[in-house]
Formats: structure tokens, C-alpha cells, sequence
């Protein structure tokens, strides 16, 4: 049996696994990544969205660039406009820039965020390739493909795992000191751990469809568009566009007492289309599945870690279920590198679920109400929103402002991308503000717990690209003496750098604010803080063990 050393190992190849690997070898960590894929084959028709917070990370890892400039055509808008079909009447429109006007564009409701990495309009069979290539270039990552976990042993000081060669080869033995689960919804390593998923089983049912359909965008008679959502007493559906040219992604709603089986599919991609059967299309690939919301009841046992869909799956409204598995992974990677490179205490690691299994209910309840409102909306569409005259006009008017306002939360949403924060994180020192938000909007804030807000330095310079890997003390007052400060962090041997910050922001009103290595705000205040070492030893977990502790 081949033996492989290392000290994190990730199970799971796809844009959660690739980003945990990316982000601990930019920390100095060498990972190894198992992914059961050959290199190069294309993942499933999924992920459609990269959120603004993803995309503040892959500016981090220096691969952002080369995520915005794949996907969909540079002109081509990334709109979500709802029709009655897809060659249809126009109801209405939530505006969204296209790629060439992302930096730039003002007005509408997804523009304006405070951050210098707006959100991307991308599918998951063109963001893969971009994250495997750049993580695979990346020294201390190691991915073997065709490999699969089957199983793995604790210890005191690390992980055993066994490894099967899909490819016929000899099985592996892998020595580790941690194991990150980020293989899925049918995740191996969350069943070995003994986590259960708990929550709504069935939400709806779905038939997906992958086509091809290269008359479609001549047929289509208003402005092209991302999103496209096909309301009408017969068959409802939201279908994305893949490649901005002739391939699509359509979801077809089954109603109640459908099943799969009685629902014929291409007649039902006609109904939505709204074209006649000599229309041409191919169909490329086919998925029916359940929408569910379903969260583990442990993201973490001993040396064993759950992130993205291996830890929660549900119905991905407001596109965020691989967004929040790369959030969820933000938050372990930091925390991982500091216990292996000596400075942050092994008790650090129980706050990673502390911090993300509330957020991770707040998300998966807002994507589940968001899901059930739209299938009530859906179920309602009036017979007559196709009749001529200003009865249908009256009636199209307000299915079509319905629809708008239904959705413009879910595609729009800075409140989740920025506005959460970390409310009973042991390692953040608290002062009693909670900031309020929404999932489409907030407010920036320094309230430890938070993001650390974004501003901008200079021409193209944010703040984030002047803050490194590891803690940083933002200090807007030169005046204010630090010393105490820094010298508490070198005495614990936690990596602090200081930053001096010209702004007159007033979202930095205090003069000093610690920002953690995943940048949000761990401390703020007017003066260095009476207790210097008290407060490194709380930012780096020495202080006190998360009340949620089962299982370690």
C-alpha cells in the first residue's frame, strides 16, 4: 500500500475543496486533495453564482481575475427578467451588470456595494476549471485524482485515512494531521463522524435539463438575460444561461402530485420555452431531484471537519449553497494554520462550528422561505396573463412587479454577503452592539463579529489587498500608542501586523480595529486595551472553550 504524509487532507476536488486547498497553502500549509474526478472532467451543471464575498476571496488568492473573465460573454447582461416564456411577453426585469460594466456601473439594485470584488455570473463547469488550474500551480498542494476516501482512523495526534485508485491502481495510506469533509452531499466523512442531517427532507421537486439550443436568443424578443423565468398557467420554470450563446440550465417546478415519470420533459422545455415542436434543441444532460434544507447536527469531530454541501444542502435560492461552503471553509483554514504552526490554541478549532452553524441556519431558513413564496407565486399566475388588451396588460403589470419584488432580495443580496456577523464566537471580544441587517441590506460596521469593511486605499488599492494572511491592526490614529499591543502578540507568538490607515470613512470611527486573519473584526477600540495578553489569548482560542462542544 503507497503512503502518503501530509498535513491537511481534503476529501472532495470541487470549487469548496479547491479553495480550502488554495487558501492553507497560501498560509504556508501543504494539503493534499482527493478528488474521485479524472482532471479536466467537468463537474455537473450546478453553481450559476459567485457571490461578492467569494469573489473578495479569490481577489485574496490572487485568482479572481481569471474567474471574472470566464463565463458568460463580457457584453453579455446578467439580468433576471421574468417572461411569461422564454420567447414570451416581458413582465419585468431586475437589471444586473454584465461582466465589461461589473466595476463600473451604477444604479439598480446590484451595484454600489461597498466591496472591490463585486458578485459573477458564472457556471460551475467554467469556475472549476479556473480554481483546479490555479490550485494545482500552487506549491504545497498536491490533488490526485480518480482517488477516493473510504475510510479513516483518529488519534490523539492525527488522521489515517485509506484511500481507494479509481483507476485500478493500489490503494493509499495517508497519514494526516487534519481532515477537511468537503465531499458533498453523500459526504463520506460526515457519515464516519457520525453526523446527521436534520431539517425539511422536501421542499419541491425539480427537473433540471442541460440543453443546447442555438436559435434560442434569436427566438427570444427583449434584451437577453441571465435568469430566465418562465411564468404561465401551464408549466413554470427558471432557466440560466450557460455559455451566453446556445446552452442553458432549466428548472422545471413539478407541481403538486407530479411525479417525474408523468411529467414529460420535453414537452414541458417546449411549454416553458414557448415554441413549437419543430423547434430544435438538445438535450445534453438531465438531473430530477428534491429541494431540501437539511444542516448537519455536527460540523466537527476530534481532527475531522465538515464544509460546504457535506455539512448543510439546501434549495439554492439566492445561489448561495456553494458560497457558503467557501465561507464556511474561510473560517476553519485561519484557524487550522494557526494551531499547526503553533501560535493559536487547539480549543481555537471549537469555534468553527460556534460561528458557522448559526449562520448556516440563518441562510438555509432564508433560502427555504424564499423557495416557499415563490412556489405560492407560481401556483397563482392568472389564466388570462396572456390576453391581449388592458385586461392582460393590467394583469401582466402586477404579476410582473410581484415577481420583482419576490426576487429582487435573492439576486441582490449585500446583506448576505456582508451584513452577518459572529454573535457568541468565543474568540471575538464582544462589547454589546449587534448590528442590524437584512439579507439584502446593511449597514458596514466595526462591531467585533463583523466583516471588516472594505475602503478603498488609493487608485484600485482596497484594503483588504494591504492586509496579508494573518492578523492585522488597523490603526487610524498614528498618535495611539500600540506597543503594549504588539508586544502581547509577539510574546504569544501570534503573527500581528500593524497598519497605519489614512480615511475619513466613518465607518472607522474608533481609532483602533483588529482584524483577524479571515477579515472580520475580532477587537476595536479608541486605546490599546488594558489587557493585552488577555485579549491575544482570546483571539487566538487560550481563553475558553465554546459551549458547544460535543463530540471532541
Amino acid at each position: 500500500m503507497k503512503q502518503i504524509s501530509t498535513k491537511v487532507l481534503i476529501a472532495g476536488g470541487g470549487p469548496v475543496g479547491l479553495t480550502v486547498a488554495m487558501d492553507l497553502a497560501w498560509r504556508g500549509i501543504p494539503v493534499v486533495v482527493l478528488e474521485t474526478r479524472s482532471p479536466g472532467e467537468p463537474p455537473s451543471v450546478k453553481c450559476n453564482h459567485v457571490s461578492a464575498r467569494t469573489m473578495e476571496i479569490f481577489r485574496r488568492l490572487g485568482v479572481a481575475q481569471a474567474v471574472r473573465n470566464t463565463g458568460l460573454p463580457g457584453d453579455y447582461p446578467n439580468d433576471v427578467v421574468f417572461r411569461t416564456t422564454t420567447t414570451g411577453i416581458e413582465l419585468s426585469r431586475i437589471p444586473i451588470p454584465c461582466r465589461n460594466d461589473r466595476y463600473t456601473a451604477t444604479g439598480g439594485p446590484d451595484t454600489g456595494w461597498p466591496t472591490p470584488e463585486p458578485p459573477h455570473r458564472i457556471n460551475q463547469i467554467f469556475l472549476e476549471p479556473v480554481l483546479f488550474a490555479h490550485a494545482e500551480s500552487l506549491p504545497g498542494v498536491r490533488i490526485l485524482n480518480r482517488v477516493q476516501l473510504t475510510n479513516f482512523e483518529q488519534t490523539d495526534t492525527g488522521i489515517v485515512a485509506i484511500a481507494a485508485d479509481l483507476s485500478g491502481g493500489e490503494d493509499l495510506r495517508i497519514t494526516a494531521d487534519y481532515l477537511i469533509g468537503a465531499d458533498g452531499a453523500h459526504s463520506t466523512v460526515r457519515r464516519a463522524i457520525g453526523a446527521h442531517l436534520t431539517g425539511d427532507a422536501v421542499l419541491d421537486h425539480r427537473q433540471s435539463t442541460y440543453f443546447r439550443a442555438p436559435e434560442l436568443l434569436k427566438a427570444t424578443p427583449t434584451k437577453p438575460a441571465w435568469s430566465n423565468n418562465s411564468l404561465n398557467p401551464r408549466r413554470s420554470a427558471n432557466m440560466f444561461a450557460i455559455d451566453g450563446r446556445e446552452t442553458w440550465l432549466v428548472h422545471n417546478y413539478m407541481r403538486p402530485g407530479e411525479t417525474f415519470d408523468s411529467v414529460d420533459r420535453e414537452h414541458s422545455i417546449r411549454m416553458i420555452l414557448g415554441v413549437g415542436p419543430s423547434f430544435p434543441f438538445e438535450i445534453l444532460a438531465k438531473e430530477d431531484w428534491t429541494a431540501r434544507r437539511m444542516i448537519a447536527d455536527r460540523f466537527r469531530e476530534r481532527r475531522a471537519f465538515l464544509c460546504g454541501d457535506a455539512a448543510h444542502i439546501w434549495v439554492p435560492n439566492a445561489e448561495y449553497g456553494m458560497n457558503t461552503g467557501i465561507a464556511d471553509a474561510m473560517n476553519l483554514t485561519w484557524m487550522l494554520a494557526g494551531v499547526l504552526k503553533g501560535w493559536a490554541s487547539p480549543a481555537i478549532l471549537d469555534s468553527y462550528e460556534a460561528e458557522r452553524m448559526p449562520i448556516t441556519e440563518q441562510v438555509s431558513h432564508y433560502a427555504m422561505d424564499t423557495c416557499l413564496a415563490l412556489a405560492k407565486q407560481r401556483g397563482g399566475v392568472p389564466d388570462n396573463i396572456e390576453e391581449p388588451g388592458p385586461a392582460g396588460d393590467a394583469v401582466r403589470a402586477r404579476v410582473g412587479q410581484e415577481a420583482y419584488d419576490a426576487n429582487v432580495a435573492q439576486f441582490c443580496c449585500g446583506g448576505l454577503n456582508f451584513g452577518s456577523f459572529y454573535e457568541n464566537s468565543p474568540i471575538i471580544a464582544h462589547d454589546g452592539v449587534a448590528p442590524s441587517y437584512t439579507m439584502d441590506t446593511f449597514t458596514p460596521s466595526t462591531v467585533p463579529g463583523c466583516r471588516t469593511p472594505h475602503i478603498w486605499l488609493g487608485e484600485g488599492m482596497s484594503l483588504y489587498d494591504a492586509m496579508g494572511p494573518d492578523f492585522t491592526l488597523l490603526r487610524f490614529d498614528p498618535r495611539v500608542e500600540v506597543e503594549t499591543l504588539m508586544a502581547a502578540a509577539t510574546m504569544r507568538g501570534v503573527p500581528l501586523n500593524l497598519l497605519d490607515v489614512a480615511t475619513t470613512d466613518p465607518v472607522y470611527s474608533e481609532k483602533l480595529v483588529l482584524s483577524r486573519p479571515d477579515q472580520h473584526v475580532a477587537w476595536r477600540g479608541h486605546a490599546a486595551p488594558t489587557d493585552p495578553i488577555g485579549l491575544i489569548d482570546r483571539v487566538r482560542g487560550a481563553c475558553a472553550r465554546a459551549a458547544n462542544t460535543k463530540g471532541r
